[in-house]
């Protein structure tokens, strides 16, 4: 049976909650354990290290670029995470700030992020936002994932169409609802973009700081995912053709407005230039539905086939041999 304290909440900000132990020190309060995940939701340990962080500084700055994040460990649902944030330099215009995430003493996760005094006079431009169908025209992706279970393929595999179930239930439940704006979209030039609407369910009108906080847990999602389906891997099987292992390195987010909100739907599109070596790089760019770019990310991730290399092939042959 599932354990309820490792299911995704419905509410963003009790997803998003940290307790303060001190000034500077604070610590989870829930983590969720995506299906079939090795660690905990990189999203979620992303956007409560960001909370932490805001909560230290002045709050006259906004968080702005840089915010960079690197995964040194998976963590794990079961035990809280303690996040301890330290102010590298404060000047007049940024505040940089550093935020180590520790669990049973390892440090898993650190971010570093600065906060910056907003100067809105400062001249602007920005890449136009996709033409894609308006969020209303989409199905909600629960619904995309549970027609895969009716699929003849999930019909012959029952562990295929389980998961597909636990998908479809997360899902569900998630403070996130998404729909699915275009898959697999191929630009002029063969750029392939997948592009999906997001928005946080039920949220009054945060302020801007813990906006950006919920665009931090929204930039996770499906991102990395995103580069497995440019690549064409499959999710299950054996093979080649077949993904074996996906795992975040880094993540950096860029905001660039404060004026948005996460209760509407905010458009988020992904491509990937550059996989190889079993990794991948994807960016991504979020819109609202005016047009507005309100922030840039970006992540490289672990992306493996089920390809043996010549060490792995030497070492069980060796083995055979023994």
């Amino acid at each position: 049976m599932e354990d309820r304290k490792q299911v995704e909440h419905e509410q963003i900000s009790t997803s998003l909650e940290v307790e303060q132990l001190d000034s500077n020190l604070f610590r989870s309060k829930s983590l969720y354990l995506p299906v079939r995940a090795r660690g905990v939701f990189g999203g979620q340990v992303i956007s409560q290290a960001v909370v932490t962080a805001t909560n230290v500084v002045d709050p006259g700055f906004a968080l702005h670029v840089r915010l960079q994040c690197y995964f040194l460990a998976s963590g794990s649902p079961s035990t809280p995470i303690i996040y301890n944030v330290e102010v590298l330099r404060k000047g007049r215009s940024y505040i940089v700030c550093t935020v180590k995430a520790i669990q049973m003493g390892n440090v898993i996760f650190t971010m570093t992020c600065s906060f910056q005094k907003p100067e809105p006079w400062q001249p602007s431009q920005q890449w136009p936002m996709p033409n894609v169908p308006a969020p209303e025209q989409c199905p909600p992706e629960e619904e995309r994932i549970l027609r895969l279970v009716e699929s003849q393929t999930a019909q012959n595999h029952p562990r295929r169409a389980e998961f597909y179930r636990q998908s479809a239930a997360h899902r569900s439940i998630s403070p996130i609802a998404i729909r699915c704006a275009k898959a697999h979209d191929v630009g002029p030039e063969g750029t392939v973009r997948y592009m999906w609407w997001m928005k946080a369910k039920g949220i009054p009108k945060y302020e801007a700081p813990f906006q950006k906080c919920i665009v931090a847990y929204m930039s996770d999602i499906y991102f990395i995912y995103s580069a497995r389906l440019i690549m064409g891997l499959k999710r299950f099987g054996r093979g080649p053709g077949v993904l074996s292992m996906m795992s975040t390195l880094d993540h950096s987010i860029y905001y660039y407005d404060d004026n948005f909100d996460c209760g509407d739907w905010l458009l988020y599109v992904v491509e990937s230039p550059r996989a190889g070596s079993g990794r991948s790089v994807v960016h991504g760019r979020f819109y609202t539905q005016n047009g507005i770019l309100v922030a840039v990310t970006s992540q490289e991730g672990l992306i493996r086939a089920d390809i043996r290399g010549p060490e792995q092939a030497t070492d069980a042959n060796l083995k055979a041999k023994l």
